[in-house]
């Protein structure tokens, strides 16, 4: 039997499918293996270059088959997807993921360490307890406003309903209701600290974090968006320049040209959508910020509102942000602030 060079793999939660090839393109190995079988499989194998879709678990599993030797591979799915030949089954997915690793123009996803995972799902984490709060808080407020009793948005209304709750001198209130009010109460009071907590522990990594540090002095990149950063881009020379950067994240334009003509569309909203909508809110805040300050720290950034709307000038921000933090973490350098030329 001919020695396999390449290996792809459809990852699994219970059995997995394998595909082999030797160097002459012919298939060697055509089989599944279950989640136990796995590491005793590839340690007989001979160090060879593996593929994977980066999906769950594809990280634990590429740490574990890189300390056997292997060279792994991780592939986002949508650019395995046009090497599937006939119907979608786990066979024919092995057989694009074998093919599509021995691309050269392939782009491939940076394997991440437990600690950058970790960092991510603290990340992930605390988003889940922010929609919590936000479910719990539109609750209280729907189930007050059957009653009659409603309040203005921000905080300040919500801490009125939580007045009306706590004092239960209300008679438009039953007791019933007014129970099942304290429970959503206590249990909004709780997903805040649950979100302080993991507050408090990104801001430690933060500042343990060097590169963290630097990323946090751009304007509209705190401790929470350079955290992601530093997590979801393991190597930034993965990345030829800040635009591939920006483009992974989906804060350049669409484009559709064709005969030499260029048209450019709507942001692609293709990629890492947490750090998309991070990097806009920061944006957005630094803009608030200077309509409130004044625009004489950063001229650049009032050439660009005079121009454009405020949600365009803050994709434009955060899209410039994207780049310079790119451009930081690559080179090694510090946040300088851009000067407007004079003409």
């Amino acid at each position: 039997m001919n020695e396999v060079i390449t290996i792809g793999v459809d990852l699994a939660k219970n059995v997995f499918q394998i595909h082999g090839i030797d160097a002459e393109g012919g298939v060697v190995i055509r089989r599944q293996l279950k989640r136990g079988q796995m590491m005793p499989f590839f340690k007989k194998q001979p160090p060879c270059l593996v593929g994977m879709e980066a999906c769950a678990t594809s990280h634990h599993w590429a740490r574990q088959l890189i300390g056997l030797g292997h060279e792994v591979k991780l592939m986002a799915p949508r650019y395995v997807k046009p090497y599937v030949k006939r119907n979608k089954n786990d066979m024919a997915d092995a057989e694009a993921i074998c093919e599509a690793v021995t691309r050269p123009t392939m782009r491939f996803v940076e394997v991440k360490t437990p600690e950058q995972q970790s960092v991510l799902m603290l990340h992930r984490t605390r988003q889940l307890f922010v929609r919590q709060r936000t479910t719990l808080i539109n609750a209280l407020r729907a189930h007050l406003a059957e009653f009659g009793i409603v309040a203005g948005v921000g905080r300040n209304g919500l801490e009125k309903l939580l007045q009306v709750i706590e004092e239960g001198e209300d008679d438009r209130v039953p007791p019933t209701a007014r129970d099942c009010l304290l429970a959503l109460r206590d249990q909004l009071e709780m997903v805040k600290h649950q979100i302080l907590g993991a507050d408090r522990r990104i801001l430690d990594w933060h500042r343990g974090s060097e590169v963290s540090r630097r990323l946090d002095d751009i304007p509209g990149v705190g401790p929470l968006i350079a955290t992601a950063l530093v997590a979801s881009v393991p190597d930034p020379h993965i990345f030829k320049s800040g635009r591939d950067l920006s483009a992974w994240i989906g804060l350049v334009p669409k484009q559709n040209s064709t005969g030499g003509k260029e048209r450019l569309g709507h942001i692609s909203k293709a990629g890492n959508r947490y750090l998309r909508t991070m990097l806009v809110v920061g944006a957005l805040s630094v803009i608030r910020r200077a309509k409130q300050v004044g625009y004489t720290k950063r001229p650049w950034l009032t050439k660009l509102l005079e121009r454009r709307s405020t949600k365009i000038a803050a994709i434009a921000l955060a899209n410039k942000n994207a780049r310079t933090a790119w451009a930081m973490m690559a080179h090694g350098t510090f946040y300088e602030e851009p000067v407007l030329k004079e003409v």
